[in-house]
């Protein structure tokens, strides 16, 4: 009995369905409204924030501060993840270009378990890889990969993709249960919701178009880097549960953002 109200299934069990909610309602949207507001919904904070929760209600404040600079770090690793998705998904098929982008992003994770990583490298790292990752995906965001596809959903897709995306969180989140603040860090950050989507979108939308999406989602995980930045700087002082919702806000007000400029600029 036990086990049933045991705080990590509880958090597990969250994680899972919060994670495949939004992976499922952003897939959904690309279909209907389009890759940039998609990517937006994808690039919110719903893998990395019940994580985050999940650590604080067994862990302190100094287990927090060392995990969100891990992933501070690791969030520079997204943005290669998703450029060398974008690159090869550009020719290939969805587990070919998965495996080439999963590849590099499990050497940079390797990489960061055998460094010391303070605040000035991590947020060096992140003005680096993005920077460099979103001048060279510019090709791809001015793509037209959705215009003219029809799309015909099949009763069972929606839970499908629900069942997928839930069995890849609860192995990734359980992998990561007992090793430690770095492997916490890391595991918190990994691309859970890109790998779905793209799992979810390239066999149905195509490579090229499910590329598109992916990249649309670098400036969205800008924001990610900010809200790491103000979780790390801020755990000390206002302590885990107004720091985290401090990063949340941040998320939340930086992915609204470019949604109201992309409108006006259209």
């Amino acid at each position: 009995m036990a086990s049933l109200i045991d705080p990590f299934l509880i958090g597990l069990a969250v994680k899972m369905l919060a994670t495949a909610a939004v992976v499922v309602t952003a897939s959904l949207i690309v279909e209907r409204m389009g890759p940039f507001i998609g990517a937006m919904v994808a690039t919110l904070p719903i893998s990395a924030g019940p994580a985050y929760i999940f650590l604080a209600m067994e862990h302190g404040s100094d287990f927090i501060e060392k995990a969100s600079i891990v992933s501070l770090a690791m969030n520079a690793a997204l943005a290669v993840f998703i450029l060398v998705y974008a690159l090869v998904a550009q020719k290939q098929g969805v587990l070919l270009s998965l495996a080439c982008a999963l590849l590099i992003w499990f050497s940079i994770a390797w990489l960061l378990t055998n460094l010391q990583w303070g605040l000035r490298e991590a947020v060096a790292l992140n003005v680096v890889s993005y920077s460099a990752c979103i001048v060279i995906a510019r090709k791809f965001l001015m793509q037209q990969g959705l215009k003219g596809k029809v799309f015909t959903v099949r009763w069972w897709d929606i839970p499908l993709r629900a069942i997928g995306v839930m069995s890849l969180v609860g192995i990734v989140v359980l992998l990561g249960r007992t090793l430690g603040p770095t492997a916490a860090g890391i595991s918190a950050t990994a691309p859970v919701v890109m790998t779905s989507l793209a799992l979810i979108l390239h066999p149905r939308i195509g490579g090229p178009a499910a590329a598109l999406v992916l990249a649309n989602g670098l400036i969205g995980l800008v924001g990610m880097g900010f809200a790491l930045l103000a979780l790390y700087a801020a755990v000390p002082t206002l302590g885990t549960a107004l720091a985290l919702l401090l990063a949340l806000v941040i998320c939340v007000l930086w992915n609204a953002s470019l949604v109201l400029l992309r409108h006006r600029a259209g």
